[in-house]
């Protein structure tokens, strides 16, 4: 066996082994495989998945779950595009990571060579900053950079375009050159000049000086908070009779230390409404924090703190928090801090920082709002007993209510949540409680199908030990059924629950009462479970709401054990949803 020679992958791992990078996911490709071998020889762990989209799926839940940056690879052409769904939803989200995009030799670019396509132009548009690196000795400062890219400021995705010819050692990208130039053989001042030529980009390719090569992006930064404004919001808030908090996704990108925020939204006093990636910030039962009827509690607030949240159709584009309460806001972005709606307080900073600095201010000030929290808190229980009595544990198929509230009590005190779908994942908020920080991954604003697949295994990876639950509708389950080929290669064993109602039911309930037509909503009872069972998975079917309790502890039991289970719930029609929108 020849020994391994250095490349361009070894430069490129060399620096995300610093920035603390764990994982890298990738789908092969001769365009990055040295990326792959040299993020392996860095300990960092190369995951290869069976879809581009889900190779960016899981980066992100490991971006989310660990403050860290995300990291995924894609082969040039078709693998780029194919991720590109994937890469909006980072984008959108707010997640920082790295992708990286092979692409053909720099020496061929345009000249119609396999899969060279103009990847820039797309990825422009949907992240933070997309670059080519042309030599070999701008790989590391890119790659360096973008890091702090994707982590600072507004935090998000970046892209990098690597030519193949930067990636592997200096002598085999020589021999190709000479290979498709025919060098030795051709005869004539042409041929020469070629040979001169190749001879030349090749030098300038590999030892090329850095900076010439190297167009960065701006870095600075507006002024981030200032103590005027922290001290107006808080007394603000101080005043206040009837405060709440609304808490987004934001806040939590690149927290490491979540119990920071915890403590402080509990030194706060007030009613809590998490969102995102900030379910379960404060744990599953805590006094503070409310689930239901946040829009009727908006109404009626005198003061609300909207942090690292924007004013879009989640809040009724600000329209849904009443004029008269005085409006705080922190967030990352200008944009987002004063779109749809101004806030009479507007602290441009992280929304983490801007609650520890809001609580240092304020501190037990909440002893005055307990008869306000204890209103809402009233509130949100008789919500919960309505949709209990709801609950139909008798009748033909499984009614999903009764499944979420049996499955509310099953989880363990761990669990993370990973919920992809329409229909079935909307019912389930009303009912399953994440569990700790960092537990839950839905896709966020952009509403992606197909997060599922990529978002578990992430999270498994990330969260060794512990269960790891994704929650699917069976529309979106088939965009990422096929991971469950990669839980059983790398050893990870998330618990998938399919809502099969044969039916894209989110569009359906509204497509019907508008036009009369369930036209390109219906699906079939299919076995899915058979479908895991042949990726190397356990298939579990469950048609009986008798054995809905046992089916659960028997899957727990198989994931414990270190096999991935699909459990396949043929659900009964209801209407729990009845006029919910979809669009």
């Amino acid at each position: 066996m020849l020994p391994a020679m250095a490349h361009g992958g070894d430069l490129i791992a060399d620096v995300l082994a610093r920035h603390g990078a764990s994982h890298l996911f990738a789908l092969c490709g001769g365009h990055i495989s040295p990326i792959l071998t040299g993020c392996q020889n860095k300990g960092i762990r190369v995951v290869d998945v069976r879809d581009e989209a889900n190779a960016v799926f899981a980066a992100d839940a490991v971006a989310r779950m660990t403050g860290n940056i995300g990291v995924a690879a894609v082969t040039a052409g078709p693998g780029v595009t194919n991720m590109a769904t994937a890469l909006k939803n980072a984008e959108m989200a707010q997640t920082p990571m790295i992708v990286f995009g092979g692409s053909t030799a720099t020496l061929l670019k345009g000249r119609g060579a396999l899969q060279d396509i103009d990847q820039l132009s797309i990825m422009k548009p949907m992240t933070k900053w997309a670059t080519m690196v042309k030599t070999v000795p701008a790989l590391a400062p890119t790659v360096e950079r973008a890091c702090q890219v994707a982590m600072e400021g507004v935090p998000g995705p970046v892209f990098i375009e690597v030519p193949v010819d930067l990636l592997y050692p200096e002598e085999i990208v020589r021999t190709w050159y000479e290979k498709e130039a025919g060098m030795g053989k051709a005869k004539g001042i042409g041929a020469k000049a070629l040979e001169l030529y190749i001879k030349g980009h090749l030098y300038r390719q590999f030892r090329a000086p850095v900076l010439p090569d190297v167009h960065l992006p701006d870095l600075s930064l507006g002024k981030l908070g200032n103590d005027a404004a922290l001290d107006k919001a808080a007394a603000a808030f101080r005043a206040a009779q009837k405060p709440v908090i609304v808490v987004g996704s934001q806040t939590m990108v690149g927290v490491k230390d979540p119990g920071r925020l915890a403590r402080a939204l509990g030194m706060l006093g007030a009613p809590v409404y998490l969102a995102g990636t900030a379910r379960g910030l404060l744990g599953r039962t805590h006094e503070l924090q409310l689930r239901h009827n946040r829009g009727a509690a908006l109404k009626e607030a005198d003061c609300v703190v909207v942090c690292g949240f924007p004013f879009d159709f989640r809040l009724g584009y600000g329209r849904g928090i009443s004029k008269k309460a005085t409006l705080i806001a922190a967030n990352l972005s200008p944009t987002e801090l004063k779109k749809n709606r101004r806030p009479e307080i507007a602290v441009e900073m992280h929304a983490g920082d801007f609650l520890v600095a809001l609580s240092d201010r304020v501190s037990s000030a909440g002893d005055s709002w307990r008869g306000w929290v204890e209103q809402l808190r009233a509130s949100d229980a008789k919500r919960d007993t309505e949709i209990a009595k709801k609950a139909q544990p008798a009748g033909e198929l499984v009614d999903p209510l009764h499944f979420f509230l049996r499955m509310e009590e099953a989880m363990a005190d761990d669990a993370v949540l990973v919920v992809d779908g329409g229909d079935f994942v909307a019912t389930a908020s009303y009912i399953v409680r994440p569990r700790a920080p960092l537990s839950w991954l839905d896709p966020g604003v952009f509403g992606t199908l197909g997060v599922g697949g990529g978002y578990a295994l992430g999270a498994a990876m990330v969260r060794p030990g512990r269960e790891v639950w994704l929650i699917w509708g069976d529309g979106s389950s088939a965009y990422s059924l096929s991971e469950f080929d990669s839980y059983v290669r790398h050893g990870v064993a998330p618990i998938a629950v399919i809502g099969n109602d044969a039916s894209w039911a989110q569009i359906a309930r509204e497509q019907v009462e508008i036009l009369g037509t369930t036209l390109g909503c219906d699906l079939r009872r299919t076995d899915y479970h058979k479908v895991a069972e042949g990726y190397g998975g356990v298939g579990l079917v469950l048609t009986d709401p008798n054995r809905v309790d046992s089916t659960l502890a028997e899957a727990k039991a198989i994931a414990k054990g270190g096999r991935p289970v699909c459990i396949n719930v043929h659900l009964r029609k209801t209407d729990f949803r009845k006029g919910s929108i979809s669009i």
